[in-house]
């Protein structure tokens, strides 16, 4: 049966395609993808007509599923072995990672010109995975075996919003236990933070967002209060000028701001200095949770297993990966937290 793939061949144009898929070269691995979720990336990744990648660009980055093939020196991972795919890896040997750093990594590893559209044209994976597709190839360090009681339309979440909202807060921020927590933006990583922030026992956690059923779904996942407060630490995933401005306002002396969402091309904001020197306030960015899959997806997996960390809520539904266009249109109308498409 041949491939499939969800592809942006040129400025906003997506189809679903035959793509061809090679063998993994050395050091790579073919998976065979089971479950793969809809990011606002990937809308990002449209809007900015591929927002930095080559075109044309085989979508999806959020994905879960089974080794296929392993190329030559693979050895932690065999065929027929349960993954969880992630786009955040570390090359081992840029500056970052020389001195330590490995979050910080300027080369993270890509199994180049595997994926091709049927015309032979080599398609550039999102974020070194383009997972919206049936099979892709990655590099070994990017997969993470996964239990076989943890179901691929949960893991595959872990990927990206997961692990991007909850190593925001214990990994980037830090969170104390007992701080006071605001979250901008209760989507899928809005909520994954507000699970951090539960995780890392943090005293409050006030959900802020315009929509009356995301604030609902705040609750759900550990939100304290709905309404804008005093905190220590704000996470900003709506990344707007406004929700800038907003998130230093109610920082308290010593607070952290922490971005985390996209901003739109040309988004800016004003900064009163004298008040954030006034306010000893550290504005930080988190690149994804800055994670390193190899070290924090098993963490990040046994909390799931063990019920502290809610991913069967985040599903819901799922849909065959041909309704890729309904999904998209339902994350950005708000109607779901995540969608998996499974293929």
């Amino acid at each position: 049966m041949a491939d499939l793939g969800v592809v942006l061949s040129e400025p906003g144009r997506v189809a679903l395609e035959e793509i061809r898929v090679d063998g993994p070269g050395e050091g790579e691995v073919l998976v065979r993808v089971a479950a793969t979720g809809v990011c606002h990336s990937d809308q990002h990744i449209i809007d900015e007509d591929g927002w930095g990648h080559a075109l044309p660009v085989l979508l999806g980055h959020e994905a879960a599923g089974t080794v296929e093939q392993v190329g030559a020196g693979v050895e932690s991972v065999q065929p027929g072995d349960r993954v969880l795919l992630g786009w955040k890896t570390a090359c081992g040997v840029c500056d970052a990672c020389l001195r330590g750093a490995p979050r910080r990594c300027r080369r993270p590893p890509a199994a180049g010109g595997r994926l091709r559209r049927a015309d032979g044209t080599v398609l550039t994976p999102v974020l070194r995975t383009g997972t919206f597709a049936t099979r892709t190839v990655v590099p070994e360090v990017a997969v993470v075996p996964i239990p076989a009681e943890l179901p691929f339309e949960q893991a595959c979440l872990i990927g990206c919003a997961v692990a991007t909202g909850v190593m925001s807060v214990l990994e980037v921020a830090q969170v104390w236990e007992g701080a006071r927590v605001a979250v901008i933006g209760c989507g899928a990583v809005g909520l994954s933070v507000i699970q951090g922030a539960r995780i890392a026992r943090a005293s409050e956690i006030r959900a802020i967002d315009l929509d009356p059923r995301k604030l609902e779904q705040a609750r759900r996942f550990g939100a304290t209060h709905v309404q804008p407060g005093p905190v220590d630490f704000v996470f900003d995933v709506v990344a707007l000028g406004s929700t800038f401005e907003q998130g230093l306002s109610l920082l308290q002396r010593g607070g952290t701001y922490v971005l985390i969402g996209l901003s739109p091309s040309g988004q800016r904001a004003e900064i009163d200095l004298p008040a954030l020197f006034a306010k000893r306030a550290t504005i930080v960015v988190s690149h994804g949770g800055d994670y390193v899959a190899r070290d924090d997806f098993p963490r990040l997996v046994r909390l799931a297993v063990d019920g502290q960390l809610d991913l069967a809520g985040m599903v819901t539904r799922t849909a065959p990966l041909d309704e890729w266009q309904e999904a998209l249109d339902a994350m950005r109308g708000g109607e779901v937290i995540r969608t998996v498409l499974t293929t």
